[in-house]
């Protein structure tokens, strides 16, 4: 892609969605572009933004604007970072350490996946203390004291706790693509992969993906089912106390992904959890969920601590959406893959170029020099309401 001008060919992300799906065997991007049930979470996650307005702003002036953010201490470039994905390396060849890459160019944090398929030992030389560390919990206390050690050790700064996966989810359209976890090459799925032949070569000359830190705990395990893995036989359905454990564990930044509920918010901030991170998972494990964009009005009310938000995002617009309602960060997961899977090594910079774009152009239409300052400048036509029920347990 040398010497061409990417903006003119991928100007979006769709774009970039759209080439990638041509790049990746059909039973993988199944496994990236899915959601569960009748997929109504994903769809919400996009009507609620779209339901998010600004009145422009007039006669404003030259502005030069500045993206750059300060979160728990840290200061970065943009307001955005890459959130885990699961299996990062299935979808791409090696996508774990050139994500990782990519973050440490654009001075954003990279968040990695227990079920990466590198270990962070692996991923943190590409990092430059922008690595966070996410954690699908272990049952057994010896096995997530060693992966706190690992992660520390090897450099990562912030641990990343998920709560929002207490059982397995179905994801249908995975279900019936035929992957399996681990992958099985079967005649059906190898047919797809011979249609994609730089996925097909790439993978090829690395092996096929697996999920290396949690087969140094697992070793071999039988009776999951197709979209389950070994992880599920090795992680619990967290509690409170968990979370506690957990904050005297680790030594660092420590995050809590996947709330919804603002009457959580002043547990945690009891509990010592450092940020919120408000995500329904991009649609993947309940279908009944609210957009993050719905509650976060509410959760900003209900908390001081820093707020970060998954789920929907597609552009630089959406990025302002969110911070303009409070959120104080914003993470997108799918979308680098989309990039990775369209342009390879240099579709990661080419997103972070059409945010940084995007961003900066809304941010002249509204007269804004930095994002923060569309705090209270939202509205929200048509917004849905979500009923939030109070905290029992």
């Amino acid at each position: 892609m040398r010497g061409m001008d990417l903006h003119a060919r991928y100007p979006a992300l769709s774009d970039l969605k759209a080439r990638a799906k041509r790049r990746i065997p059909k039973f993988v991007w199944e496994y990236l572009d899915s959601a569960t049930g009748t997929e109504a979470t994903l769809r919400r996650n996009r009507t609620a933004l779209d339901q998010v307005l600004f009145a422009p702003s007039i006669l404003h002036g030259e502005l030069e604007v500045d993206l750059t953010t300060a979160l728990c201490g840290q200061s970065y470039d943009l307001p955005v970072g890459i959130s885990p994905v699961g299996m990062s390396g299935l979808i791409w060849p090696d996508a774990e350490r050139k994500l990782a890459r990519a973050a440490t160019a654009a001075n954003m944090p990279y968040c990695i996946s227990t079920v990466a398929t590198r270990t962070p030992e692996e991923v943190a030389p590409h990092l430059d203390g922008n690595g966070w560390f996410q954690m699908y919990p272990p049952r057994d206390e010896g096995i997530r004291t060693d992966m706190l050690k690992r992660a520390k050790d090897a450099g990562f700064s912030t641990l990343v706790l998920t709560v929002d996966v207490p059982v397995p989810s179905r994801r249908e359209r995975q279900v019936r693509s035929g992957l399996t976890t681990p992958p099985k090459l079967t005649p059906r799925l190898a047919a797809q992969v011979a249609m994609r032949p730089t996925w097909a070569m790439g993978t090829a000359r690395l092996g096929m993906p697996r999920m290396r830190l949690i087969d140094d705990y697992a070793g071999k395990v039988t009776g999951l089912s197709s979209t389950q893995h070994a992880g599920y036989l090795l992680r619990t359905s967290p509690d409170w106390a968990y979370v506690d454990w957990l904050r005297d564990a680790w030594d660092g930044a420590f995050f809590v992904k996947g709330v919804l509920n603002p009457n959580d918010a002043p547990r945690l901030e009891r509990a010592g959890v450092d940020a919120i991170w408000m995500s329904n998972h991009a649609g993947r494990q309940f279908d009944a969920a609210p957009a993050p964009i719905e509650t976060l009005s509410e959760m900003r009310a209900a908390t001081t601590l820093p707020l970060i938000l998954d789920s929907g995002i597609e552009g630089g617009l959406d990025v302002l959406r969110a911070i303009a309602l409070g959120a104080d960060f914003v993470m997108l997961g799918r979308a680098w893959h989309y990039a990775l899977g369209a342009l390879d090594t240099d579709g990661p910079a080419h997103l972070v170029d059409i945010l940084r774009k995007d961003m900066a152009a809304n941010l002249g239409q509204l007269g804004a020099v930095r994002p923060v300052d569309l705090r209270g400048r939202a509205l929200q036509s048509g917004a849905t309401q979500v009923a939030i029920p109070s905290t029992t347990h």
